[in-house]
């Protein structure tokens, strides 16, 4: 069966979701939390990861009549019905501008295609596999994952406690060995063996090595702190996983790993969406994509606190952590500061909460001009905003000069010939966005 496609942030009826009913009576008022639990991976993971992300935001909400989405984008399955969250900022049956994202962004390859990708199944697992590079960088950036295990021995150095029954049954008759057990503080641990039985399985893939080659350093030592690696062990390693998640805040980037790990692993055992009572997908944030990727385009120009990570956070007030704010993007030149903030929405909802936030940062940081980028779907690419002074009151409004809100539009292309079509267009309206706000920072 084709899989039903709807854009996000949009409301539809709820009759036209009828072919595809069990997936919504799964997912709709269900919150990113509740449908992790099942089985749906949700990039970044969590709130900790992303706090634009709400753990009760939901992706199909139930409104009168109607189902309404969120900015949530990718695939959710359940049985033989799918659902294909795509962006509103796509035209015609691809979703060039959603692929082009996940390319820049997560280095994602071009083959995702969600609109006509053969096997659902196949495509949910091949981007499990394409993120796992990603998550595996992270998680090795703190070092190789060590912690405290129990060895089994079996020889003349005893250094722990003596396993009476197991040395009865391999040391009888008795000839100089005992068998004991030692906790030690290890590399080769359970969680590491899962990395190490992941990228094996990866590797056996067609193109595995290939995807793997961006992070040969970080699968080098993972090899070397794995020795006691047997493939016979992998469904054994893959239980222990199970019933002992990472827990540790600290640990954060290895819980992301081992749950991907684990994710891809039970795809060998369980085709990923066969059955009939299986939850199954991957969704993303666009707002986080289209973050990210603004960052790309002016990263060069501007400081990027992460406030998706709770990083560089910034204080209203004097005083320790009063106020804090996390401004998208502000301007390395300290003596014309500027302010700019990423929306993934059309120019004509950003609308006043968005206003007064702006204004907000621009007062914190004596900043004279805020942008808005935002992605544009129209020819208009650019609209000032001159802030006003004086009052109704005393009847003396008018503009100020030297204050200064701009919504910036990066345009889209439409849908094209194909995908090289539509990157070849959207890299040109890429330079002419940078273009555009060079004569703005001048």
């Amino acid at each position: 069966m084709n899989p039903f496609r709807v854009k996000d942030n949009c409301a539809l009826p709820k009759s036209d979701f009828s072919s595809v009913q069990n997936v919504v009576n799964r997912i709709s008022d269900k919150t990113l939390r509740e449908l992790e639990r099942e089985g749906v991976f949700v990039f970044p993971r969590k709130v900790q990861d992303a706090p634009d992300i709400e753990e009760e935001q939901v992706i199909l909400q139930s409104y009168n009549d109607c189902y309404r989405t969120s900015n949530i984008m990718g695939f959710i399955g359940y049985g033989n019905e799918s659902v294909v969250i795509t962006s509103r900022f796509s035209s015609g049956k691809h979703d060039y501008f959603f692929q082009y994202l996940l390319e820049r962004v997560m280095g994602l390859p071009n083959v995702v295609d969600l609109s006509v990708h053969a096997n659902q199944g196949d495509l949910l697992f091949d981007l499990l596999l394409f993120l796992f590079p990603r998550y595996l960088k992270e998680a090795l950036r703190k070092g190789v994952f060590k912690t405290y295990i129990r060895t089994q021995y079996n020889d003349s150095h005893v250094g722990g406690c003596i396993d009476i029954p197991r040395h009865i049954s391999k040391n009888t008759p008795f000839v100089g060995n005992i068998a004991h057990k030692r906790r030690e503080y290890s590399y080769d641990n359970t969680l590491t063996e899962l990395v190490r039985h992941t990228i094996e399985f990866i590797q056996r893939r067609p193109y595995g090595r290939q995807l793997l080659s961006k992070v040969k350093e970080e699968v080098s030592a993972i090899i070397d702190a794995t020795p006691g690696y047997r493939f016979q062990d992998r469904q054994k390693i893959v239980a222990v996983n199970q019933k002992a998640p990472i827990r540790h805040a600290y640990y954060r980037e290895y819980r992301n790993l081992q749950h991907l790990c684990l994710l891809i692993l039970r795809h060998q055992k369980r085709q990923i969406g066969s059955g009939t009572k299986q939850l199954y997908g991957i969704l993303f944030d666009g707002a986080w994509l289209w973050e990210e990727y603004v960052n790309l385009l002016v990263g060069d120009l501007f400081y990027h606190p992460r406030n998706k990570a709770g990083q560089d956070a910034q204080s209203l007030f004097a005083g320790k952590a009063k106020g804090l704010i996390f401004p998208d993007f502000i301007s390395k030149d300290s003596q014309y500061r500027v302010i700019g903030d990423a929306k993934y929405k059309p120019a004509a909802n950003i609308g006043n909460k968005d206003y007064l936030q702006v204004l907000a940062y621009m007062f914190r940081f004596d900043a004279k001009k805020g942008f808005y980028f935002y992605p544009s779907t129209h020819d208009v690419r650019e609209q000032r905003l001159p802030v006003n002074e004086g009052s109704t009151y005393e009847k003396n409004v008018k503009a100020r000069e030297d204050v200064l809100v701009i919504k910036l539009g990066l345009k889209i292309p439409g849908c094209g010939e194909n995908y090289k079509k539509f990157t070849y267009e959207l890299e040109e309206e890429e330079r002419t966005f940078q273009a555009m706000l060079s004569r703005y920072l001048q």
